[in-house]
């Protein structure tokens, strides 16, 4: 933390920030106190080494029933929290964000992005609905139709692809990613803090009501997924290195 900005960084280097249950717990947590800290006026959101995130990680066993309902909670306190937070959160996307990791970029207010960095959602690709979060948030950043492009096949989008898209605010290259990182957090600490603060809130209102909706409906068929034969045939394909036979069940 240095003058008023907090950074929160994923720290998972040698799992790609890949989310855990510990770290998927850990953010929400993180995010609600940025969100009240004095002092504090913009959060930036980054990760350790070379990826941003690479989602969850798969190599853990599936959840049971009670493990889904806390780690519904835990991504509820994720989604809400960033939609909800009164100060600004900058991604600072050093690597690609995928899964988890692309929703946690895109539900940021603003994303400065390496150029090298692609981002993804390829829930469908281990048989689970992408209802973390993804579902409600790529559609109002790049349009229904591009979104099910990307949700449905699992497709990866380069970042400067993704800016001309809309998913990202910018794409620099990465020697540039601190400074451009630093210039826009600048410029928002120029900028008075109420403002800024109902700003968001009244640009984030799109995604109330119906959008609150849509994300329980989304984290319950996602629940309804975690549970299938396919997903438990993705996790043991993924341990053992090799393509999942998928059934439909």
């Amino acid at each position: 933390m240095a003058d008023s900005i907090l950074t929160l960084t994923l720290n998972r280097p040698d799992r790609l920030n890949a989310f855990d249950r510990v770290m998927h717990h850990e953010l929400g947590e993180a995010i609600a106190y940025a969100a009240t800290a004095p002092g504090i006026r913009v959060i930036v959101l980054t990760g350790a080494g070379r990826a941003f995130s690479a989602g969850g990680d798969m190599s853990q066993p599936p959840p049971d029933i009670a493990a889904f309902a806390e780690e519904a909670e835990d991504a509820r306190r994720i989604v809400s929290g960033m939609l909800d937070c009164g100060r600004p959160i900058v991604c600072r996307m050093n690597g690609d964000a995928i899964g988890l990791g692309a929703t946690v970029a895109l539900l940021s207010d603003v994303v400065i992005a390496a150029d090298t960095a692609r981002l993804a959602d390829p829930h469908v690709r281990a048989g689970l609905v992408a209802g973390d979060g993804g579902a409600l948030i790529w559609p109002l950043i790049c349009g229904i139709m591009k979104a099910k492009y990307y949700l449905l096949t699992g497709d990866m989008v380069a970042a400067p692809e993704a800016e001309r898209q809309g998913l990202v605010t910018r794409a620099v290259p990465p020697d540039d990613l601190d400074r451009e990182t630093s210039r826009i957090v600048s410029m928002l600490l120029a900028n008075a803090p109420l403002a800024l603060k109902w700003t968001k809130r009244a640009i984030n209102a799109h995604m109330d009501g119906y959008g609150r909706l849509l994300f329980e409906a989304s984290l319950a068929c996602e629940g309804l997924t975690v549970m299938s034969e396919d997903h438990s045939e993705f996790r043991r394909a993924f341990v053992e290195k090799r393509k999942a036979g998928f059934l439909g069940t």
